[in-house]
C-alpha cells in the first residue's frame, strides 16, 4: 500500500478545530438519540454474566477517582468503568449500528466520554460535540476498510471503536492536533477484535478494550506520550496492517460537511442487525396469522446475513443473537423478539427448536443488508412471500424519538420495577444546558 501522509493529521485537526457551532442541529439531535439508546442497552446488559465476571476481575486492581458503572451501585476507576459500560452496552447486540460499516459506534465511544466526565468537569454541550466528532472518526476509519474488513474476521466495532473513543476523549481534554495524532496512534496499536468471538462472552472484551484503550490513549497523549506521524495511513500503519485496499475518499471527503451520526440506526431487537428485516417480516406475519400452522420457512438476504448469522445449531442465548434460524423461529412461535427470546430458555424451548429446524436460508446479493425476503409455507401447502426493503430502526426506516424513549423506559422497568427513568430522559434531551455531565450519570445508577 502506498502511504498517504497527512491523513491522520487531517482527522486530528478536524477533531481539534471544529467549533461546536459548526455541528448542525440534526447531528446533535442524532447524538442524543444514540445516548438515550446507549443508556437503555447499558441497563439491559449491566447484570449479565460477562459484566459480573469482568467487574469481579477488575475491582481488586481499581483505585483513584471512582466512576459510574451504569445500572449498578458499585463504582470503579474510570478506565475500568469505560470497559464495563462498553461491554454491557454491546453484550446483547442491542446497540446502534452504522450500516455502511456494521460498526456499533456508541458502545465503545460513549463510555469513554462519560468516564472522563467523572474525572474532569465537562459540560453537556462539549460532550455532545466530542461524541459527534468521535463518531465521525470511527465510522470514517471503518469505511476506509469496508466492506472487506468485517467478513475477513475483524470485529469492526472493536477495531475501529478505539479511534472514536480516543478522538472524542482527546477533544474533551482539549488536545492539540499533534497530541490527537499521538492519541490516534496509541489507539491504532491497540486495535483488535475477532468475529469468531461473536455469540460468546469473549466478544465483550474487545468492545470494552476499545473504550478503555481509547480513553487511555487520550490521557497518555495529554501527558506528552508520543507516537508516529502517520499511524493510520503510513507504510506500516493501521490501514496497511489490515490488508484491505483502502477507500481513501471515505477518510476525508466531505469532512465537516456530512455527518455519519445522522445515518445511525437504532435497533428495536437484541440481535445482529442483518437479522432485523427477517424479524420484521416474521413478527408481522405472526401478528396477522396468530393461529396458522407453519410447515417451513425460506429466508433470502444479503451475503452478510449468511456469513454472520447462518447458525441453525445453537445452544445458548448468546449464540441466538447471531442465529437467523433462531430469531425467525422464536418470532413465529412467540410473536415477540425481545430479550426473553434470546435466552438459554428460549433456545431450549421444544416448539422453538422444532421451528428452527424448518428455517432455511439462501443468498440474494441484490438485497441490501437492511432488506430481506421470507417465504412462509403453511401446512395447507400455500406459500406466502413477504419482503421488506428497509428494516425498522434503520436510517431508511428510523424509530421515532418516542420509541427510543420507550426502549429506555422498558429496560429501566426490567432493571428495577417502579424506577422513574424520566429524569434521565429529560437530562439527555436538554444536555446542552447541563454544566456537569457527572450529574447525568447519577440518574443511571
Amino acid at each position: 500500500m502506498d502511504p498517504h501522509p497527512g491523513v491522520t493529521d487531517t482527522l486530528a485537526r478536524f477533531v481539534a478545530e471544529t467549533r461546536a457551532g459548526d455541528i448542525p442541529e440534526a447531528a446533535r439531535h442524532a447524538a442524543k438519540r444514540a445516548l438515550l439508546n446507549f443508556f437503555a442497552v447499558a441497563l439491559a446488559g449491566c447484570r449479565t454474566e460477562p459484566v459480573e465476571l469482568a467487574l469481579a476481575t477488575l475491582a481488586p486492581f481499581s483505585g483513584g477517582t471512582p466512576a459510574t458503572v451504569i445500572g449498578r451501585p458499585e463504582q470503579i476507576d474510570a478506565l475500568s468503568a469505560a470497559f464495563l459500560n462498553a461491554a454491557g452496552a454491546n453484550v446483547f447486540d442491542y446497540c446502534d449500528t452504522h450500516l455502511a460499516t456494521v460498526i456499533h459506534p456508541t458502545a465503545p465511544l460513549a463510555p469513554a466520554l462519560l468516564a472522563l466526565a467523572e474525572l474532569r468537569k465537562i459540560g453537556g454541550a462539549d460532550l455532545l460535540a466530542a461524541f459527534v466528532l468521535g463518531f465521525e472518526i470511527e465510522c470514517r476509519v471503518g469505511a476506509a476498510v469496508s466492506p472487506g474488513h468485517y467478513p475477513r474476521g475483524w470485529h469492526i466495532t472493536s477495531t475501529c471503536g478505539g479511534f472514536g473513543a480516543a478522538a472524542g476523549a482527546g477533544r474533551l481534554l482539549g488536545l492539540s492536533p499533534q497530541a490527537l495524532v499521538w492519541a490516534l496512534g496509541t489507539a491504532a496499536t491497540q486495535s483488535a477484535g475477532l468475529c469468531e468471538c461473536l455469540g460468546w462472552p469473549a466478544k465483550s472484551v474487545s468492545v470494552g478494550n476499545a473504550a478503555r484503550g481509547g480513553l487511555l490513549s487520550a490521557l497518555l497523549a495529554e501527558k506528552g506520550f508520543s507516537g508516529p506521524a502517520e499511524p493510520i495511513a503510513g507504510a506500516q500503519g493501521w490501514l496497511a496492517a489490515m490488508g484491505e485496499p483502502p477507500n481513501w475518499a471515505a477518510l476525508t471527503d466531505g469532512l465537516g460537511q456530512t455527518w455519519e451520526v445522522t445515518v445511525n440506526s437504532l435497533k428495536p431487537y437484541p440481535a445482529g442487525f442483518v437479522i432485523h428485516p427477517l424479524l420484521d417480516l416474521a413478527l408481522d406475519w405472526r401478528r396477522d396469522n396468530p393461529t396458522v400452522p407453519v410447515d417451513r420457512v425460506l429466508a433470502r438476504g444479503n451475503p452478510l446475513l449468511l456469513q454472520r448469522t447462518d447458525r441453525p445449531e445453537i445452544a445458548t442465548g448468546r449464540e441466538a443473537q447471531v442465529s437467523l434460524q433462531h430469531a425467525v423461529a422464536a418470532a413465529l412461535v412467540t410473536g415477540k423478539a425481545g430479550l426473553e427470546q434470546f435466552t438459554d430458555t428460549c433456545v431450549a424451548d421444544p416448539a422453538v427448536k422444532a421451528m428452527r429446524a424448518r428455517v432455511s436460508v439462501s443468498e440474494k446479493p441484490a438485497l441490501s443488508t437492511i432488506a430481506a425476503e421470507l417465504d412462509i409455507v403453511t401446512n395447507d401447502g400455500c406459500t406466502h412471500t413477504l419482503a421488506t426493503g428497509a428494516a425498522r430502526g434503520s436510517s431508511a426506516n428510523p424509530q421515532s424519538d418516542a420509541e427510543i424513549e420507550r426502549k429506555l423506559i422498558d429496560e429501566a422497568a426490567a432493571w428495577r420495577k417502579g424506577h422513574d427513568i424520566r429524569p434521565l430522559i429529560d437530562a439527555v434531551w436538554t444536555l446542552e444546558r447541563c454544566e456537569d455531565v457527572a450529574a447525568v450519570l447519577k440518574l443511571a445508577t
